[in-house]
């Protein structure tokens, strides 16, 4: 016997038992509260930013120099806030669209060593991703994120865009 049949022979035994089962568990199953379901979705929500506090922006140097740029925030409001850093490195528009081999971006640990953060690309505008930064800010703290950015490809221009992600 074929691989392909004995594979198709496998998922029509796994569907068989699947729809035994359900007939046997009859109107029960479908009455059951989801309530992995509602947390799986409340927890996809809250993930999404509810503001950005756009900071200070500047050009991206030329040089192929290292360049730190930090991102500072206070929680001013007398609740924790969920917060997350993030650099964007916006293309001009006219073009040419930066690509992530364009620059390094790297974070200063709490230790003080240089670790590298992978950019995303989205319309000529690289970023830092949000989920791997979120923190949460005690009411009164200070976030304080220091990124070195090199420019590996001559020539290259854009605008570094430091921002910080608001979560509900």
């Amino acid at each position: 016997m074929s691989s392909k049949n004995t594979r198709l022979r496998f998922a029509l035994v796994a569907l068989a038992v699947t729809v035994a089962g359900l007939a046997a568990a009859g109107p029960a199953a479908a009455a059951a509260p989801r309530t992995t379901a509602q947390t799986a979705t409340v927890a996809r929500t809250a993930a999404i930013p509810v503001d950005f506090v756009d900071l200070t922006t500047s050009p991206l140097p030329a040089d192929t120099k290292g360049h730190k740029v930090t991102v500072t925030y206070r929680n001013d409001s007398a609740a924790p806030l969920t917060v997350a850093p993030q650099l964007l490195v916006e293309s001009p528009d006219a073009g040419p669209f930066l690509a992530p081999s364009d620059l390094t971006v790297e974070r200063r640990t709490a230790a003080g060593c240089w670790e590298p953060v992978e950019l995303g690309t989205q319309t000529g505008t690289l970023f830092t991703d949000l989920t791997t930064a979120q923190r949460t800010l005690a009411p009164g703290a200070t976030l304080t994120e220091t990124y070195r950015v090199t420019v590996t490809t001559p020539g290259a221009q854009g605008t570094l865009h430091p921002r910080v992600a608001l979560y509900a």
